[in-house]
């Protein structure tokens, strides 16, 4: 038996879906424990591609069970939508395959009106990126202890009690401080009538039944959403999400012991790449001839917003960072194929700030958005390496260059992925055997 986190080391997109995936196929179950909607997780299988928001990515496997923990909150037409999705792709979801917390916070109509108006209302300058899924909202109310959760549609009248007290302050905002429409309680209590009727018997204790699996010597695969860098206590503040992305929240987010954690996996591009505003030192500008073949190579879109990935070189700070907040004991490298041509690759070692060194990220926003990046060049390789199935067979070069970022991070590599699909993926040690 062994208990495993998946994490992403960046401002997320490095490929944590496809190693999820991956992992799965060792695993008994698989546990979502942050995050909402404003995450998405890209899988190629035998040429299908599947996005997942807020479904475990193993649910594409049969006989494990995967769950939603109450570290995440949902919104339910989406989560709905998931699974309708999968029905039609002949992958029903049943709730002997998928269980929710019941502690798990609902996403409401008024947290996406709120998030959005709130948004539109900041000057150009102060925009943070927010997707205007109502995530922070959502997360406010939780910590303000006014939110509701899953498991209250399993009481409707509780349910109709907590919606009626939140209508009144959150239309009071939209209408006032906003001059927005309000919310309807007659339309939001009829759409969540639905929502239960369709949910109620997938939601249950997920800690108990985690606890269960582990005295029964079940492998348990704790799947995170967006990176290291977009966490609310460690990432760069105010440009990131508005829940604790790090490895520790897997044992907050679902109700599961710390000391029973096994291994924790990082999951590094090969580049970096970002979504949205904020600071971003090894960025190459758009337009940039090498950033524009990395967004092109790699795909860069991203999975929820569909919006372009800004691109840059390996930042080796940031990787750095994620080894010490996560106490990594293994790292994924993702993408290494994208960089096959070309012929010089820059890591980024340290910083610059106003002329002073930095080996850390900075410890304000004003710093980072200044710092400048102090490279190290390595040779890079020609061939294409996504047919490679072993280790053995990379390029010299590309083999240096991971030895490289072992070298500097201090974390041995456990997976390599040439390519988007299942197949394309180098497992070097399988996290799940002690």
């Amino acid at each position: 038996m062994a208990s495993v986190v998946v994490v992403g080391t960046q401002w997320g997109d490095e490929g944590k879906g496809k190693i999820v995936d991956l992992l799965t196929s060792h695993a008994d179950c698989i546990v979502r424990f942050q995050g909402g909607n404003n995450a998405g997780h890209t899988l190629v299988v035998e040429g299908k591609k599947y996005i997942f928001h807020i479904i475990p990515s193993g649910i594409l496997y049969e006989n494990k069970l995967c769950m939603i923990g109450n570290g995440v909150i949902i919104d339910p037409g989406v989560l709905l939508d998931e699974m309708d999705e999968l029905q039609t792709k002949g992958l029903p979801v049943h709730p002997d395959r998928l269980l929710i917390s019941e502690n798990a916070h609902l996403i409401m109509p008024y947290h996406c009106l709120l998030d959005q108006a709130r948004e539109a209302a900041l000057s150009i300058g102060k925009k943070i990126g927010t997707t205007g899924r109502g995530i922070g909202p959502c997360y406010m109310d939780k910590v303000g202890r006014v939110g509701i959760k899953i498991g209250d549609l399993l009481d409707f009248s509780q349910f109709l009690d907590k919606l009626q007290a939140n209508l009144e302050e959150k239309n009071f905002f939209l209408t006032k401080q906003y001059n927005a429409t309000p919310a309807s309680f007659d339309a939001i209590k009829a759409q969540f009538e639905g929502y239960a009727e369709r949910l109620s018997s997938f939601i249950g204790n997920v800690s108990v039944v985690l606890d269960q699996a582990r005295k029964a010597g079940k492998n348990i695969l704790f799947e995170g959403a967006q990176g290291t860098q977009l966490d609310i206590d460690h990432g760069t503040y105010p440009f990131v999400t508005s829940s604790n992305t790090v490895a520790g929240n897997a044992c907050i987010g679902s109700g599961f012991g710390p000391a029973h954690i096994d291994q924790v996996i990082g999951i590094l591009k090969a580049y970096t790449t970002r979504v949205g505003s904020g600071p971003f030192p090894s960025e190459l500008p758009e337009g940039d001839a090498i950033g524009d073949e990395l967004q092109r190579k790699g795909g860069e879109f991203g999975a929820t917003t569909g919006r372009r990935r800004r691109c840059g070189w390996l930042d080796m700070v940031v990787a750095n960072d994620a080894v010490r907040l996560n106490g990594l004991t293994g790292l994924a490298i993702t993408k290494l194929d994208v960089l096959s041509g070309q012929p010089t690759l820059k890591i980024g070692r340290s910083y610059t700030v106003d002329g002073k060194p930095f080996d850390r990220m900075p410890c304000n926003i004003r710093q980072t958005a200044l710092a400048r990046p102090v490279y190290e060049e390595v040779e890079g390789w020609s061939e294409d390496i996504s047919k490679v199935r072993d280790f053995s067979e990379l390029p010299q070069k590309a083999k240096d260059y991971i030895r490289r970022i072992e070298d500097i991070s201090g974390v041995p590599p456990v997976i390599v992925s040439v390519g988007p699909d299942r197949a394309e993926t180098l497992l070097l040690r399988n996290p799940f055997e002690k």
